[in-house]
C-alpha cells in the first residue's frame, strides 16, 4: 500500500459502521462462516484491490444488514455520519429487493449498477468464493460457482480485471473440488434459487 492511500485510509472512520454491522454476529451463512466476518472480509478485498474509497468501505462492512436483519432501523445507518446518506444508497443497490430472483438481482446490477456496487458485488462474490472452499455440499457449491460464471464475472470485468482473475482462478478451483468428489458440472443456474 502505497503511503499515500495508507494516510487516505487512516482518515475514514470506519468504527461507527463496525458497530452497526455487530448486530450480525453469529449470524450463519449458507455457504460457511458467518455475516459479521464476511462483511469485514469484504471490505479487506477492497482494500487489497487498492479501493480506498470512504464510502464504498463504509457500506462494504453493512451491505448485508438491511437483507440479513428485517428489523433493522434503516435510520441507524442514515445518520451514522455525513456519508450515511450515500453508504444507504449503495447498500441499496446491493441488496435484492422483496420478490426479486438472485438472477434478476444480478442482472440489476450488471445493467444498472454504478460503478461502486459493481465493485462492492465483486469484493462480496471473492468473499463467498473463498467460503465456499469450506462447505461440503456439492449441489449448492455447484450452482454457486456457475452462477458466478454466468452473472458475477461480466460484472467484474467491467470494473477490475484483477477481481475478474481472482474469481475466474477460485471458480476453477471449486469445480476441481467438484470434480473429485464426482459431480458433475452444468452450464446453466436455476432461476430464482436462493443463494
Amino acid at each position: 500500500m502505497t503511503n499515500e492511500k495508507m494516510w487516505r485510509l487512516k482518515e475514514i472512520f470506519l468504527a461507527p459502521y463496525m458497530q452497526l454491522a455487530t448486530a450480525l454476529i453469529g449470524k450463519s451463512r449458507e455457504g460457511g462462516g458467518n455475516m459479521f466476518r464476511h462483511q469485514l472480509d469484504t471490505m479487506t478485498i477492497l482494500i487489497d484491490y487498492g479501493y480506498i474509497e470512504p464510502v464504498l468501505l463504509k457500506a462494504s462492512i453493512v451491505h448485508d444488514l438491511i437483507e440479513d436483519i428485517p428489523d433493522f432501523n434503516r435510520n441507524q445507518l442514515l445518520e451514522v455520519d455525513y456519508d450515511g446518506h450515500a453508504v444507504y444508497e449503495l447498500v441499496m443497490e446491493v441488496t435484492k429487493r422483496p420478490g426479486e430472483a438472485k438472477t434478476e438481482f444480478l442482472t440489476r446490477i450488471l445493467l444498472e449498477g454504478s460503478n461502486h456496487a459493481k465493485l462492492l458485488k465483486s469484493a462480496d462474490r471473492i468473499s463467498n468464493m473463498v467460503s465456499l472452499g469450506f462447505v461440503n455440499r456439492a449441489e449448492f457449491v455447484k450452482r454457486y460457482t456457475e452462477e458466478t460464471v454466468h452473472y458475477v464475472y461480466p460484472i467484474a470485468e467491467q470494473v477490475d480485471k484483477n477481481m475478474l482473475f481472482e474469481l475466474s482462478c477460485l471458480v476453477e478451483s471449486r469445480r476441481k473440488g467438484l470434480v473429485v468428489q464426482g459431480v458433475p458440472l452444468i452450464q446453466g443456474v436455476m432461476e430464482g434459487q436462493p443463494v
